[in-house]
């Protein structure tokens, strides 16, 4: 996978040349180029913003440095062998980044960030690029960052775990909070290494057993329990089939009956009453 991003605090991507992405980068499972967008300004104060139309607060990214510095970006990827293009645009106002957005991103081979400053990137830059390729406008939160370099640090960590060959044991992210399949919409439960015990504190019996289903049903109680208690959300959304009878017996005993309206083992609602917290 090659990834490229432009911005104009380049140093602020340090952090790709450490842990499991910059392995991945010296292993040569991924190419980071990293590029200052000053590099495409030509006034002597290397200016990249401008006041709004239409007024208001706030500055905004010009057009003309973006697509200098983008079409620059595409050509030396081409060149370079580089194929499929996708443009990342980390906003507030974008499509929320989730697991399975990462695991799709993750089957692409090129990915180009554009992380913004100020109020964002005048809007006909996404629309021209929008032409030349799938572009995700991407939001890590509700809530607003000084500039897009934070969630390009995410993206990018959640995207590259993801590749063949990063993660020491391939299968570490199948059982992860929000991976797809039985944990699409669950929250990873807890977990225990050794000593057996710490500070008086042991561990579950069930995890010392040696028997693989019954520490797979603790497991799978444990992320319901987490989940109801912290995501509450993700249990009212999910469909109906990703519970099965076990399943709803523990949702049962955390405080959790199926909509009345809603058909047989239908959507979970939190009960009104009747179990303690």
């Amino acid at each position: 996978m090659r990834l490229d991003v432009v911005t104009i605090f380049p140093e602020y991507l340090e952090p790709l040349n450490v842990s499991l992405v910059g392995k991945a980068r010296a292993r040569g499972r991924l190419g980071v180029h990293v590029h200052d967008l000053r590099s495409w300004t030509y006034d002597r104060h290397n200016t990249v913003d401008d006041t709004p139309y239409g007024g208001g607060p706030g500055m905004v990214m010009k057009t003309e440095p973006w697509g200098d510095a983008l079409d620059t970006v595409l050509a030396d990827g081409y060149e370079a062998g580089g194929r499929a293009p996708a443009l990342i645009v980390p906003t507030p106002s974008g499509r929320p980044f989730t697991q399975e957005l990462a695991v799709e991103l993750s089957e692409r081979p090129w990915l180009i960030f554009t992380p913004a400053r100020y109020e964002g990137i005048d809007r006909r830059v996404v629309d021209e690029y929008a032409t030349r390729m799938p572009v995700y406008e991407v939001s890590i939160g509700d809530y607003v960052l000084a500039g897009g370099e934070a969630a390009v640090l995410v993206v990018t960590e959640a995207v590259a775990r993801l590749l063949p060959g990063v993660l020491g044991n391939a299968e570490s992210h199948r059982d992860d909070s929000f991976a797809p399949g039985a944990m699409a919409n669950l929250l990873e439960g807890p977990v225990h290494t050794k000593p057996p015990v710490w500070r008086g504190r042991g561990i579950p019996d069930v995890l010392l057993s040696g028997h693989h289903g019954k520490i797979a049903r603790w497991r799978r109680d444990e992320a319901l329990r987490r989940t109801t208690a912290n995501r509450p959300d993700l249990i009212e959304h999910c469909e109906p089939e990703a519970f099965d009878k076990k399943d709803r017996e523990m949702l049962s005993i955390l405080g959790w009956e199926p909509d009345p309206e809603g058909e047989r083992y239908g959507r979970f609602w939190r009960r009104a009453g009747g179990v303690e917290q």
